[in-house]
C-alpha cells in the first residue's frame, strides 16, 4: 500500500503531522484565562479588594506624604492654607533629640517584649504542652488567648488598676499598701511586661503549629541516640521551624513598633520616658496639633519598618549551615 510508506517513515524519523489548528490566527494563547473566567469577570472580583486597598493603604500613605512637606495643623491658619516647606520637616525630626529618644524607647520596647518577650514565652507555651493532655491544653490557651483578644481599652483599664499604687493588685500581693507607684516610677519595664503577656498568644499559636508539622521520625531518632533535650531542640526542632520563628519575629516586631496600647498606660510619661514612637505621633500630632511634623515622622518610621522587614526576609532566604 504506498499510501502508507509516507505515514511509515514519518513515524521512523520521528516526525508527527502538524494538527489542525484550534485556536484563531495571530493568539499566541487561550482566549480565557485558566478558571474560564474572563478578564472582565475576573477584573470585577477583585475590584472590591482594589477599592478597599486604595481607600485605606494608598490614599492615607499619599495622604502623609503630602503633609509631610507642609505646615499642616490641626487649628490656625496653616489648617485652612497650609504652606509648603519642603524637606524642612525632615531636617527638623532628623536633628530632634525628642524623636531619637522615642525610637530608642521604641527600640527597646521591641526588643523586651517581642524579640524576647513573646518569642520566647510563646515558644515555651508551644514546647511545654505538647505532652500535655487535650483538656489541659485547651484550658491554657483559652487563657492565653483572652488577654489578646480583649479589646485594648478594657485591657489598659485592668493592667492600670492592678498596678495602682493605692490598692492595686500587684501592691496587695506585695503586702505593699500604698506601695510603688509602679506607671510612674517603672513605666518602660510596665509596658514591655504589658505587651508580653497580651501579646504572646499569637507566638504560642504560631509556635504551636510550627511544632505539629516537626517529622516524629527525626524526634524518634534524637531519642534513640540519647540526645538530651537541648541538643534535639538544637538539631532537630529548631532547624525545622526555622522560617515560622522568622516569619513571627517579623510580624510581631512590625506589630510592636506601631503599637499604640501603651499609651494608654502611661501616655508616654511620665516626662516622655515611656513615649514609644506611636505615642510621640499621637502628642505630636493630636495634642501639639503640628499635623506636617507627624506627617514627616511617620514617614521615617515607615521607613525604618520597611529596613527591618527587608533584613528580616534577607536573613529567611539564607539556609543554615
Amino acid at each position: 500500500m504506498p499510501a502508507a510508506e509516507p505515514a511509515l517513515d514519518a513515524v521512523a524519523t520521528g516526525a508527527t503531522a502538524a494538527p489542525a489548528a484550534t485556536m484563531p490566527a495571530g493568539r499566541a494563547g487561550p482566549a480565557t484565562d485558566v478558571v474560564g473566567l474572563g478578564r472582565w469577570r475576573a477584573l470585577g472580583f477583585v475590584t472590591p479588594g482594589l477599592v478597599l486597598i486604595g481607600v485605606f493603604l494608598v490614599f492615607p500613605a499619599l495622604w502623609t506624604l503630602y503633609i509631610g512637606v507642609t505646615d499642616y495643623r490641626l487649628t490656625g491658619t496653616a489648617a485652612r492654607a497650609p504652606q509648603i516647606v519642603g524637606l524642612e520637616n525632615y531636617r527638623r525630626a532628623l536633628t530632634d533629640p525628642t524623636f531619637y529618644r522615642s525610637m530608642w524607647l521604641t527600640l527597646v520596647f521591641v526588643l523586651g517584649s517581642a524579640v524576647l518577650g513573646q518569642n520566647l514565652l510563646g515558644f515555651f507555651f508551644a514546647y511545654a504542652l505538647r505532652p500535655a493532655r487535650p483538656a489541659v491544653r485547651r484550658l491554657v490557651e483559652a487563657l492565653v488567648l483572652l488577654a489578646w483578644i480583649l479589646p485594648s481599652s478594657v485591657v489598659a483599664f485592668l493592667w492600670i488598676a492592678m498596678l495602682d499604687r493605692d490598692g492595686g493588685t500587684v501592691n496587695v500581693l506585695l503586702g505593699q499598701v500604698p506601695g510603688v507607684a509602679w506607671l510612674i516610677e517603672y513605666p518602660m519595664v510596665a509596658i514591655v511586661v504589658f505587651n508580653i503577656w497580651r501579646g504572646t498568644a499569637f507566638s504560642m499559636m504560631l509556635y504551636s503549629a510550627a511544632l505539629s508539622g516537626v517529622p516524629p521520625s527525626q524526634l524518634e531518632t534524637a531519642r534513640l541516640a540519647g540526645a538530651s533535650t537541648g541538643q534535639t531542640l538544637r538539631d532537630v526542632i529548631l532547624p525545622n521551624i526555622r522560617r515560622y520563628a522568622l516569619t513571627n519575629t517579623l510580624l510581631i516586631t512590625l506589630w510592636t513598633f506601631n503599637d499604640f496600647t501603651p499609651f494608654l498606660l502611661t501616655a508616654g510619661g511620665p516626662n516622655h520616658r515611656s513615649e514609644v514612637v506611636a505615642a510621640y505621633i499621637y502628642n505630636t500630632a493630636i495634642v501639639g496639633g503640628e499635623m506636617g511634623y507627624s506627617g514627616a515622622i511617620s514617614l521615617l518610621v515607615l521607613l525604618v519598618n520597611l529596613l527591618l522587614a527587608l533584613v528580616y526576609l534577607r536573613v529567611a532566604r539564607v539556609r543554615p549551615a
